[in-house]
């Protein structure tokens, strides 16, 4: 019976433990890449880590995987790197989860001379500079621009006058922040769009439906969401259904991961600015081989976006 119960209590321990970090490694001898990203709970970097495998398999790369289980928890994600460091990876490939936080982990990896590349989410410059830190690339899209072409789908589709409601990312990092400067630039020229609410939901879609839920019991008359990620806009679309209002409310999101394809199809969803992970991923590992081979890289490597919406689903 003792023997069982040990058993059963080390069976928890590990599957806690996975929860909290996940890993993958390909087949192949040569160098080890490692790939930190914020979770392999959202599509988009699940698409991120296959582009990664791709290359990683094409070029004979060791690849190791690793993620926190939530978005928020830069903790989880810094004391992977410094796991990285001690195991002698060649090069860490991350998506910074808090752009100023990950700069100490940044810096542990420079002083143990391992090349860090920044995936996805730009490392605060200024925060990195003051800290003496470096890295040798980002690989990455414009999404300050994202956002304004987010803007100027939901001004169209208004036509220039409407209450508008945002679900922002996390505080203070910079890929949510940047979108939400690049939205603002687009309506905030408009005096017929008004701003009713603007609230974070943490990248998550539980909170997109708790929180716009909560949007929507203060604000009824909101006529437009944006949101800064497809997970909290497909978690507003499910209180827009609880609330009855589907149909009445239009949904913009941003990653046009395959949920949300589906959505705009279905016409719950006006459009979503597209990201290519997938591209992300293989241009991170072809990079990182660059760098193992003393080759220089771009300190800006661009991936592109546009915005996908139901005609452009129909043509593709």
């Amino acid at each position: 019976m003792k023997m069982k119960l040990a058993w059963f209590v080390a069976a928890i321990l590990l599957a806690a433990f996975s929860g909290c970090q996940r890993q993958e490694k390909s087949s192949g001898d040569g160098p080890t890449v490692a790939l930190v990203m914020k979770t392999l709970n959202n599509p988009f970097f699940i698409d991120m880590q296959k582009g990664a495998e791709a290359a990683a398999k094409k070029l004979g790369v060791n690849l190791l995987v690793q993620a926190a289980e939530r978005e928020v928890d830069v903790e989880k994600q810094m004391q992977i790197i410094e796991n990285l460091i001690q195991r002698k990876v060649e090069v860490i490939c991350v998506t910074p989860s808090g752009s100023k936080e990950i700069v100490p982990a940044i810096v542990k990896a420079n002083q143990a001379n391992i090349p860090v590349i920044a995936v996805d989410t730009r490392v605060d410059g200024a925060t990195l500079a003051e800290a003496g830190g470096r890295i040798a690339a980002f690989i990455g899209s414009d999404n300050f621009e994202g956002g304004r072409i987010a803007g100027e789908r939901i001004i169209e589709k208004l036509g220039g006058a409407g209450n508008v409601a945002i679900l922002e990312g996390i505080p203070g990092h910079e890929t949510g922040d940047a979108r939400l400067q690049g939205f603002h630039l687009a309506v905030d020229k408009e005096p017929g769009i008004k701003i009713v609410a603007s609230q974070t939901a943490n990248w998550e879609r539980d909170q997109g439906f708790n929180v716009f839920q909560n949007i929507l019991q203060s604000n009824s008359g909101v006529q437009a969401l944006f949101a800064c990620n497809d997970m909290m806009a497909l978690g507003a679309i499910e209180a827009i259904a609880a609330a009855g209002k589907t149909g009445e409310i239009m949904v913009v999101g941003f990653d046009a991961v395959e949920d949300a394809r589906e959505a705009i199809r279905q016409e719950t969803m006006a459009g979503s600015v597209a990201q290519y992970p997938s591209e992300m991923g293989r241009l991170a590992v072809e990079n990182a081989v660059r760098l193992i081979n003393q080759e220089s890289i771009p300190e800006f490597i661009p991936v592109k976006i546009e915005l996908i919406t139901k005609d452009k689903l129909v043509s593709l």
